[in-house]
């Protein structure tokens, strides 16, 4: 079978959380503004609510409220031709503190599974999505060498709860991108800027992919493990130069982490996003069609980065893929033209087994907050009401008619 759906993080769509990023979003939400304010946006995106200018932007608080709305939201993804959807446990709630599992949380999760599993969709469960439980942040987070095994102990009580509802399992999402993020640019918290935190930080989060892999497959042998990464298209412009930087990048980037855990995989999580073209650099993308958040929407990429994939010979799914875009205008043909590439690929040897869009709702993009638009449905910041876009029924139409879920 084929899966369709679309992918949702905890910390970015249930709201009411309490963990590293709610911290820092309300450390740094008047500064974000002010500095939102300096540059010239668009008219779609300032009559949005709230736009990049307004503080409320930059913090979670009940987001989509998907904590208490996930049986309405799961109606609508089932309405929508979805048989899978992939979703996140946040950590924060299951281990507020130090040793302390909370069961409450445990069986509100349950309650997730349960009504994805009366609807007869397959559940795929991402064990951690960047937030993190206040004390570990305390802790110097992903940094600390002890972070594997809290990771490990973490993974063993979920799975031990949760195995006989939940067959696949991605240990994290991005490590790569949260390295980067949280320990060389400083952009998500912790904000370090050290080439050295990075390396250690990726060190450990391999570590604690292969902890986590191993403690999973101990429960149950027959459970599926894998791990989301960012799949980006580097593409050499020509030139010896050119082509050797492409292959650095492909190294570093692409393969450094799937290389590391490749023995604790049954399935790659492949997100695609980005295409960068290198010409005597990174980045000098033609950019001929760019999203709301300035990113160029290049198809083909789908394409070659499931072919760079194929020497891995393990199966792939599609865990995000999409594109800000409020207005709808272009997420339309945004799906079905990676959807066409994709099958491409499938058609020459490309073991892909499901695809999911990012996002199912509107919700809260992390350092950018609100303003990106990334919903299959749309959710009014105000009253939180749904209201599925015309790009979500193109996407239905498609899934009618792949044949692929048959």
């Amino acid at each position: 079978m084929f899966f369709w759906g679309a992918a949702t993080s905890s910390h970015q769509v249930e709201g009411g959380n309490n963990n590293d990023w709610t911290e820092w979003e309300r450390k740094m939400a008047n500064g974000k503004a002010q500095m939102a304010n300096s540059k010239k946006w668009p008219d779609h995106i300032l009559k949005n609510y709230p736009n990049p200018t307004q503080t409320e932007n930059y913090i979670s608080g009940r987001s989509c409220d998907h904590y208490n709305r996930f049986c309405e939201d799961f109606d609508i993804a089932k309405q929508l031709g979805h048989n899978a959807h992939r979703f996140s446990i946040e950590w924060s709630r299951i281990e507020p503190r130090d040793s302390e599992f909370n069961e409450k949380e445990i069986e509100h999760y349950r309650a997730v599974l349960k009504a994805l599993r009366k609807k007869g969709v397959e559940p795929f469960v991402t064990l951690w999505h960047f937030s993190l439980p206040l004390w570990l942040g305390q802790k110097n987070g992903a940094s600390n060498p002890l972070f594997p095994n809290y990771f490990q102990r973490y993974t063993e009580k979920i799975v031990s709860e949760f195995k006989n509802e939940v067959k696949f399992w991605i240990t994290m999402n991005e490590p790569e991108i949260y390295a980067v993020n949280a320990y060389l640019l400083g952009r998500w918290p912790p904000q370090k800027r050290n080439i050295f935190s990075c390396y250690g930080a990726m060190q450990n989060l391999v570590k604690a992919h292969k902890l986590a892999g191993k403690t999973i497959k101990k429960t149950n042998a027959s459970l599926s493990v894998g791990v989301s990464t960012n799949q980006v298209f580097f593409e050499s412009a020509g030139s010896p130069v050119n082509d050797l930087l492409r292959w650095a990048a492909d190294k570093i980037w692409n393969f450094y982490f799937l290389n590391k855990v490749r023995r604790e995989l049954d399935f790659i999580g492949a997100n695609y996003y980005f295409h960068n073209r290198i010409n005597y650099g990174f980045n000098k993308n033609l950019n001929k069609e760019t999203s709301d958040t300035g990113w160029e929407m290049y198809p083909e990429g789908i394409y070659q980065i499931l072919k760079n994939l194929k020497k891995y010979n393990l199966p792939v799914y599609i865990t995000e893929n999409g594109v800000a875009d409020s207005s709808d205008k272009d997420r339309g043909l945004f799906i079905a033209d990676h959807l066409s590439w994709m099958r491409k690929a499938i058609r020459e040897g490309a073991d892909v087994r499901g695809y999911f869009h990012w996002s199912l709702l509107d919700n809260f993009e992390w350092d950018k907050g609100f303003w990106p638009r990334f919903g299959l449905v749309e959710v009014d910041r105000k009253t939180l009401k749904r209201k599925v876009r015309l790009s979500a029924l193109i996407y239905k139409k498609i899934i009618e008619a792949s044949g692929l879920n048959k």
